[in-house]
């Protein structure tokens, strides 16, 4: 294992504050505070001013018991901020100690935020209790999703053990637009169960903000080229897409080919890969 449990008793408490605001025609961070482990790269803007790329960074490279990581975004109004992270996340084995890892992003009106993280590997005995937290004003928009893999299927080592507690919140105006819950315990009946996750390892959940009835079909189609199964929901106010399989890279590939559908017609922009991804 890469970080010894014998740190577990008091943990790592990292914690990162971000603010972006628009100045002119640019996207500007106008605020970054950091306590522990959890920092960020400078602003990249390979797509032009209007939007700014940020790259999270967890220099210990893994998450142990006791450990909590707490990260606090505000886009103001009319910016635009993409957040993704250069590898995948990763919560070990715990020795009895509960990991802790929250995000709490709100957005101003007339301002898109994307959270676009890469995977994370649950291993085996790991315990994890995971939020995201997104608040919308009446007129911001949102694209994000989140990928978990459940041990680490292709060493061979499942998740027999262990337990991870899963939120992943959309709200506008202090309104529930999607409250997504999940519990999964390595010994428990949900690993296996068709009504779970079928034995599979891997879950993911996409949220696009809007009302996208005329995409539906096509974006049905075109997820039909990638394995794992894919399912979209149109809601009210969001578009929920959802990935059960054993690839993060092809859970991946299908959550981009709906974000390069959907993003033109949210902020007038064509995808911008983050580079971080081909590396």
């Amino acid at each position: 294992m890469a970080l010894s449990d014998a740190r577990q008793g008091a943990g790592w408490q990292a914690r990162l504050e971000l603010g972006f605001s628009r100045h002119g025609t640019r996207t500007v961070l106008t605020h970054r505070l950091h306590r522990g482990p959890l920092m960020i790269q400078r602003p990249f803007y390979p797509e032009g001013e209007g939007c700014c790329h940020v790259y999270l960074l967890h220099p210990p490279g893994g998450v142990v018991g006791g450990d909590s990581l707490e990260l606090q975004v505000d886009v103001e109004a009319g910016a635009r901020a993409l957040i993704t992270v250069p590898a995948a996340g990763k919560f070990y084995r715990s020795g009895g100690a509960e990991a802790s890892q929250e995000q709490h992003i709100r957005v101003a009106d007339g301002a898109v935020m994307e959270w676009l993280p890469q995977e994370t590997i649950v291993f085996d005995g790991a315990r994890l209790d995971s939020l995201t937290r997104v608040e919308l004003e009446a007129e911001a928009s949102f694209i994000g999703w989140e990928i978990t893999c459940m041990g680490r299927p292709a060493s061979g080592a499942l998740f027999h053990s262990g337990s991870m507690r899963q939120r992943f919140e959309l709200w506008r105006e202090g309104r529930p637009l999607l409250l997504d819950r999940g519990h999964w315990q390595g010994t428990g009946k949900e690993m296996q169960a068709q009504w779970g996750l079928s034995g599979q390892p891997m879950l993911g959940t996409m949220m696009v903000t809007g009302r996208f009835d005329e995409e539906l079909d096509a974006m049905r189609e075109a997820l039909q080229a990638w394995p794992g199964h894919f399912a979209l929901s149109q809601l009210p106010e969001v578009l929920v897409c959802r990935y059960l399989g054993a690839d993060a890279y092809q859970a991946r590939a299908g959550f981009t080919e709906i974000w390069r559908r959907l993003r033109p017609l949210i902020s007038g922009h064509e995808v911008c890969e983050p580079r971080i991804w081909n590396t």
